[in-house]
């Protein structure tokens, strides 16, 4: 099953910040310079979803006016607003007539670094109604703990200090959770998630990564610097042919596709360990007249749908279609796109907000090794095997230290 929308809470009056939301959705004050909203924006867009469908209420003209019908890239975002207070998961019914069967679920104040799509494999299963995202290591006495029983929430404990993880606001959901809601207002927190834990039909996922909540003044301060920071992340740039799959001459369709051994589940060890992941690959064929551009896109499309499945993602696929010796007229030149050019490497970065200092090259020829240095980054040289071992290797589990308050 493919993941395709995300739906995002932002009709909350969120009080306790006062006269900042007096006259203000929570989620479109300003944060680091920017609406809060688009960091999950952005988040929704590079994990590859195609709708996002933000739920309004209070001062909903202003979520209307700034997102509806609006689109970031291939996202497109709709706009739903609830006649009266329907609270958390009232808010839902709002829009039965345009969910998906499976949808990720979203608190609109709050921010969690974390890979969105490690949730999907669960979708191989059928006994759960809702998969809820829980962040590790927070300190501070705000916020209640969860605890789990394997890999299902047992119960909510009441808030303050504790080892165990908090409940992060991102959820994969399945649609027959609206068989649930049979009155309004209806709260998630209070009125369906302890029900569906007693039930076992809740199940989560413990991991670390900076959090925050803007729902208080202190936080939201704090958010001002620290949220833009949260963006930038390391990067893992990895040739494809020979890293991800097999090069074998000119690969462009997916029957011809032969996976490197664990080649997913190194994709994912990246993304859970907080990098931005990147392929950049030559792509002569092109330029030899064996295919196409969109022979090659539609080849990405499909590589990143079976990424989706095991809960893993390329951010952005970057190839070069030039060859000095091309016979297609069109792509017979010289191009610092081509590696060992840096030419891919430094469109990205000056793309994406990157922390270059922490961030590395994969190849497996010494001309991705060359592109690496000339784009001021290490290199490291794949010569077959198992990638996740290698990968494991470069980048270690996850030690970020979470912020929240």
């Amino acid at each position: 099953m493919t993941l395709r929308q995300a739906v995002c809470l932002v009709g909350g009056r969120g009080t306790r910040l006062g006269a900042l939301t007096d006259t203000m959705p929570k989620p479109l004050l300003s944060v680091g310079g920017r609406p809060f909203v688009e960091y999950l924006i952005h988040e929704a867009r590079r994990f590859g979803l195609e709708r996002l469908l933000l739920l309004a209420g209070h001062e909903a003209g202003k979520v209307l006016k700034a997102y509806s019908n609006r689109r970031f890239g291939a996202l497109s975002v709709e706009v739903r607003v609830e006649d009266r207070p329907a609270g958390t998961a009232g808010a839902l019914s709002v829009a039965r007539d345009v969910l998906d069967d499976t949808f990720l679920l979203l608190n609109g104040d709050s921010f969690f670094d974390f890979n969105w799509l490690s949730l999907v494999p669960a979708l191989e299963a059928d006994d759960w109604t809702m998969h809820a995202a829980l962040a590790q290591g927070v300190r501070g006495g705000r916020y209640g703990r969860v605890e789990l029983d394997g890999n299902r929430i047992s119960r909510f404990l009441p808030k303050g200090e504790g080892d165990l993880p908090i409940n992060a606001g991102i959820y994969l959901v399945r649609r027959r959770l609206l068989e649930r809601i049979r009155s309004v207002p209806c709260s998630l927190e209070n009125d369906i998630l302890p029900t569906l834990a007693a039930e076992g039909q809740l199940l989560g996922r413990a991991a670390e990564g900076a959090f925050i909540d803007i729902g208080i003044p202190e936080d939201f301060e704090r958010a001002q610097n620290l949220l833009p920071t949260f963006l930038r992340r390391p990067a893992a740039f990895l040739d494809r042919d020979g890293v991800l799959n097999h090069d074998d001459n000119y690969v462009h369709r997916p029957d011809q596709v032969r996976w490197i051994e664990d080649a997913a589940a190194a994709v994912r060890w990246l993304n859970d360990a907080g990098y931005y992941v990147f392929v950049v690959t030559n792509q002569a064929g092109v330029a030899r007249g064996y295919y196409g551009e969109a022979e090659v896109q539609a080849l990405h499309g499909w590589m990143q749908a079976e990424l989706h499945r095991a809960g893993a993602h390329v951010d952005a696929f970057e190839y070069c279609p030039f060859h000095p010796e091309g016979s297609v007229e069109a792509y017979r030149r010289v191009s610092d796109l081509r590696k060992p050019g840096p030419g891919m490497l430094l469109k990205i970065r000056e793309t994406w907000d990157i922390d270059a200092g922490r961030s590395f090259m994969v190849g497996d020829r010494d001309i991705d090794m060359q592109a690496a240095r000339a784009a001021g980054l290490p290199g490291h040289l794949f010569r077959g095997g198992n990638l996740l071992e290698f990968v494991r290797t470069l980048v270690p589990a996850r030690q970020r230290t979470p912020a929240s308050g």
